[in-house]
């Protein structure tokens, strides 16, 4: 019986050890599982970071690289913006200069038309015939109107014409000059500064010997005929006719008076009129006169006339006509005279 008992204890003290071993083999087992697993778990979490780095870095590299790309667009498109703005700094100077290239054009071009007007002349127009002008002439004689013809013979002369061409010019009235054909040969510029500054050319003859010019009426037709063609070389053009003659001496009286009226007939036949003077200053009377005689001479010969056509001489030793000059036309106006020259007669009407 105690054998049995003891054989029982045996069998249930191997069982326990059995047991108890394979407890021990079971956890020994288990724990060695939970190491391989967490060192895999580990390796792949290591392998993980280090993916994650490399993918972090080729990120880094790839951002890198795209704000290297970045800052190279943002540099290009500011260089192309300061190209752009350059571009257009220069089209706009360029647009400047082309306007100011063509504003001066515009300029010169207005400056070559007032050039060419002047050139025919200030008032536009060259004289013209008028069938009416020897009963529109005389009219001015007789007019109640205060009007002012000033007229100069003789001219032009090189120191004389001048002062009165500036003295005229100061004042802003016209005048009429009866040129000699010989002294416009001399003086050619001198016409044409008087026909540029709408004074009105007349004719007085070549030579004002008269001797030779009342040789015969051809021989006063000669000498018209050839101081028109002296002043159309002076002005440059064949086109200018004065229509105006004044016969040297007046056209009436003295030893030439029959010759002078057949003379002027045949003037007139050839739609030229003659005009005198109904008041003068006495300039080419007497040598040495002075400027105040020849003011008196004036006053005394216009005599309270309201129309006057005045004679004056601007030839070389006329200086006192000059000096008077600067008195008679203020004097004048302060009357309320305006004064005209022949253009009023030969002109588009």
């Amino acid at each position: 019986m105690e054998d049995r008992h003891l054989n029982i204890k045996k069998v249930l003290i191997t069982a326990f050890i059995l047991i108890f071993s394979f407890v021990i083999i079971f956890f020994s087992a288990l724990l060695t599982n939970n190491s391989v697993s967490s060192k895999k778990k580990e390796k792949t979490s290591n392998v993980r970071t280090l993916a994650s780095s490399k993918i972090d870095n080729n990120s880094k590299k790839i951002t890198s690289k795209s704000n290297t790309k970045k800052n190279k667009n943002a540099e290009n498109n500011q260089n192309s913006k300061e190209d752009s703005e350059e571009a257009q700094e220069k089209s706009a100077n360029n647009d400047q200069q082309q306007s100011q290239d063509q504003n001066e054009n515009q300029k010169n071009e207005v400056e070559e038309n007032e050039n060419q007007e002047s050139s025919q002349n200030s008032l536009g127009v060259l004289p013209v015939p008028n069938p009416n002008s020897a009963e529109q002439i005389k009219s001015i004689y007789f007019s109640d109107e205060k009007q002012v013809y000033l007229t100069f013979d003789d001219g032009p002369s090189n120191n004389i014409t001048p002062q009165i061409l500036d003295i005229l010019k100061e004042e802003g009235v016209p005048a009429t000059f009866f040129v000699l054909g010989s002294r416009a040969e001399l003086y050619p510029e001198l016409v044409k500064r008087e026909f540029d500054e709408g004074h009105y050319i007349a004719n007085h003859g070549y030579s004002h010997k008269y001797s030779q010019i009342y040789a015969s009426v051809q021989s006063v037709i000669d000498e018209y005929n050839m101081t028109e063609q002296a002043i159309q070389r002076a002005l440059g053009t064949a086109d200018f006719h004065s229509y105006l003659f004044r016969f040297p001496g007046g056209s009436s009286g003295g030893p030439y008076n029959d010759l002078k009226a057949e003379a002027k007939n045949t003037l007139w036949a050839n739609s030229i009129a003659s005009t005198n003077w109904n008041c003068l200053t006495g300039d080419a009377e007497a040598l040495g006169r002075t400027k105040e005689e020849l003011l008196a001479r004036l006053a005394e010969t216009a005599n309270g006339r309201g129309s006057l056509i005045i004679l004056m001489h601007d030839a070389a030793d006329k200086q006192p006509t000059a000096d008077a000059l600067r008195e008679i036309i203020p004097n004048y106006k302060n009357q309320g005279y305006v004064f005209k020259n022949f253009y009023e007669i030969f002109k588009q009407q």
